[in-house]
């Protein structure tokens, strides 16, 4: 998907007090990721719903800007904390019924003159 990144992640959500009780809520800059990302994952879902034990592998594409194109992000957002959401995208999609059936899963994210996030999937066979 050729894009800019969003590095709002799912780890943003805000807490708050109401009649004693907390409630969760997502900021706006989670809001505009999640829109951003469904928006962009919809139009490459999967007629139906992938099924079984499944890899995913993604590359993280920032722009380079400043930084040598195809070298390692060691900087914010997490890996983990943009896999969440995106996996969490990934479900609303219909890629599968639940991110729970990743069983493998490979992530990079890189500076790189061409941003963007790139995803393959694939459904994994028992080894048996």
């Amino acid at each position: 998907m050729h894009m800019i990144p969003p590095t709002s992640t799912h780890q943003l959500k805000q807490v708050r007090v109401i009649n004693g009780k907390p409630v969760f809520y997502e900021p706006e800059s989670v809001k505009n990721a999640r829109a951003k990302l469904t928006a962009h994952l919809s139009k490459n879902k999967p007629v139906a719903p992938l099924k079984g034990p499944l890899s995913l592998f993604v590359k993280w594409c920032f722009p380079a800007k400043s930084h040598k194109p195809g070298t390692w992000r060691d900087t914010r957002p997490d890996t983990d904390n943009l896999q969440k959401l995106l996996k969490d995208c990934m479900t609303i999609c219909g890629f599968w019924t639940d991110d729970s059936q990743v069983a493998q899963e490979i992530i990079e994210k890189f500076w790189w003159d061409t941003p963007g996030i790139y995803i393959c999937i694939r459904q994994l066979e028992d080894k048996a």
